[in-house]
């Protein structure tokens, strides 16, 4: 039997680890016939284990599993780490995780539990994903990991990462298929009501518009935030160097090493996101909303919105549109 172990701390939200719990540890009638090995045996880890964790929601979990039998399972889930803005990753998970991979188990994260796999060291020179809310932290903290904001989840063999709780479904699901196959996976997913399969190459459905730059004293930040607030106009490198005060050459590198991207990506990117929310409010046609974040024409809008989003304007609109009932 293939055994999972799933990483339970207090503090923590309980969807994801509840996602986890009903893919591996629920009894499966509807697959009788289907497995040609044995389902999957889950423990429930924390790092004193029989003492309540309080979750949010004001109830409380309690672990039957300690950390050295997460270290000794087939496949490591880590849902979370408590307090991913600032906190510290317990030592003692670090090592669990460490212990595992160097037995070769599976090494799995959703949302803010790749930080767990990058304080261990097993994502450096690896793509990976974690919820978007995370990534620019991630990337600061751990600048070996190569961070891929633009995914439901990354597959690199024994090392899986997923982006917020949703696409821990997805990649649970993804698991299954790898293990038992497609048929499997499907039947597990209409039992869930989920699609049977979403790419782990689909863009995270980023909900922020458009974020204010920290308000640093220098001329990098406030030409970031002028541009915020000038998005509909043309906009060039020369005009962004200008409003920070550098020379061009100057201002293309010292913009790459703050944020990891150019100028121009960042701007496109910052015009995508402020078509969202009118996209979602029906607010204008999609030539009306290219026009009003900055892109020269629809067709511009439309190539980089499915390059970033992995989907259409209009896709987006029919299935996010604010419809009144």
């Amino acid at each position: 039997m293939h055994t999972v172990a799933v990483y339970a701390f207090a503090g923590m939200a309980p969807f994801e680890l509840g996602v986890v719990v009903e893919v591996f540890g629920l009894a499966r009638p509807e697959l009788a016939g289907l497995l040609s090995a044995p389902w999957y045996g889950l423990k429930v880890c924390a790092e004193v284990p029989g003492e309540p964790l309080a979750a949010v929601g004001g109830f409380s979990i309690t672990a039957q599993h300690g950390l050295e039998e997460l270290a000794a399972a087939d496949t490591v889930v880590v849902v979370g780490v408590p307090n991913a803005f600032g906190g510290e990753v317990p030592p003692q998970l670090v090592r669990a995780l460490r212990t595992a991979h160097e037995r070769g188990a599976r090494i799995v994260s959703i949302c803010s539990g790749a930080f767990a796999l990058a304080a261990a060291g097993l994502l450096d020179g690896q793509e990976a994903t974690t919820h978007w809310r995370y990534v620019e932290l991630l990337r600061r903290q751990y600048p070996a990991v190569r961070v891929n904001p633009d995914v439901l989840y990354v597959d690199n063999g024994e090392l899986l990462t997923s982006a917020g709780s949703a696409a821990g479904i997805d990649l649970c699901l993804h698991l299954i298929r790898r293990d038992h196959g497609a048929k499997v996976a499907n039947t597990v997913a209409r039992r869930f009501v989920v699609p049977p399969h979403r790419d782990g190459g689909q863009a995270q459905f980023i909900e922020a518009a458009i974020r204010q730059v920290p308000q640093e004293d220098d001329g990098l930040a406030h030409s970031m935030q002028w541009a915020l607030d000038h998005l509909a106009t043309p906009l060039t490198v020369a005009l962004l160097a200008r409003a920070a005060r550098m020379s061009e050459r100057s201002y293309l590198r010292h913009f790459t090493a703050r944020n990891g991207t150019s100028p121009m990506r960042w701007v496109v990117h910052q015009r995508i996101a402020a078509s969202l929310p009118l996209l979602e409010a029906l607010d204008g046609t999609v030539e009306e909303i290219a026009a009003a974040v900055g892109f020269e024409s629809a067709a511009t809008f439309r190539h980089h919105f499915t390059r970033t989003m992995r989907t259409s304007p209009t896709a987006y609109r029919r299935t996010f549109a604010n419809r009144v009932a």
